[in-house]
């Protein structure tokens, strides 16, 4: 990651409470820039707009890393552009010159669940009067707890069979804090991507952690034929492109670091 070499910067973290948000809101203020967290809990609520206008109060850059409650394809995508036009008018009102956003690599070769929704996210920001930049980052390491969860049945947990190329979401958040605070002029892709250091396997990472952890006994990859999009998580759309930005640990220093 780059040296923060810019001047102070007053920056809101839409989610600043949640998996990158509160990696984001570290990593900026360790850099000496003014951070505005903004959440539910902290007394801004993005869909209803209560409390935004206070919070974007001298605002220069949002970075917005918020999600809705639920991963289903029509209450994600409402949330997420509702959100996303809120930013963009009350940002707008507020004089913010700069929004950041968050997204999923390879989320524009989606269809249909949480990967269609991101889709119109990305849309809705980028419709708005405020220049924004969509950072489009791997799935993180922290989801893999999560999936194998969602799929333990007994002593099994059966995970969907993906190649995926999965990345601390720390390093996410630097890399947000980067396009943040980077000038203006400085060219750079579109839709930039960050990604872990290495290809990993799904099965074998959850694996890998299952170890750590010491449950459960084993992880089994399966395919969830119901998913229309289901082909691409096995056939690598979600892997970076050759000009990703790459960034460490690989999973297995960061469970060992983590648990």
């Amino acid at each position: 990651m780059e040296e923060n070499m810019q001047s102070q910067k007053k920056i809101a973290v839409a989610g600043a409470t949640g998996r990158v948000g509160h990696h984001v809101v570290d990593v900026l203020k360790a850099r000496g820039h003014d951070v505005v967290p903004m959440s539910r809990s902290q007394g801004v609520d993005l869909i209803t707009g209560s409390g935004l206008a206070a919070a974007l109060a001298g605002v220069e850059c949002i970075i917005d890393t918020a999600t809705g409650p639920s991963s289903e394809q029509e209450p994600a995508t409402t949330f997420f552009t509702t959100a996303a036009r809120n930013l963009q008018e009350a940002g707008q009102q507020a004089g913010v010159q700069r929004l950041v956003v968050v997204s999923i690599i390879g989320t524009d070769r989606f269809t249909h669940g949480y990967g269609a929704a991101k889709v119109a996210h990305e849309q809705a920001t980028l419709a708005g009067p405020i220049p924004a930049r969509v950072l489009r980052a791997a799935q993180f390491y922290e989801l893999v707890p999560l999936l194998m969860e969602w799929g333990t049945q007994g002593d099994v947990a059966y995970v969907p069979r993906m190649r995926t190329q999965p990345v601390a979401a720390r390093a996410v958040a630097e890399v947000l804090a980067d396009l943040a605070t980077a000038p203006e002029s400085r060219p750079g892709p579109p839709f930039p991507e960050v990604a872990g250091p290495r290809e990993e396997s799904l099965v074998e990472i959850a694996t890998l952690f299952a170890e750590r952890r010491g449950y459960p006994a084993k992880v089994e990859a399966v395919t969830d034929l119901a998913d229309p999009d289901h082909e691409l998580n096995e056939n690598g759309a979600l892997l970076p492109g050759p000009d990703a930005i790459l960034a460490g640990p690989t999973f297995e220093e960061w469970v060992r670091a983590t648990y």
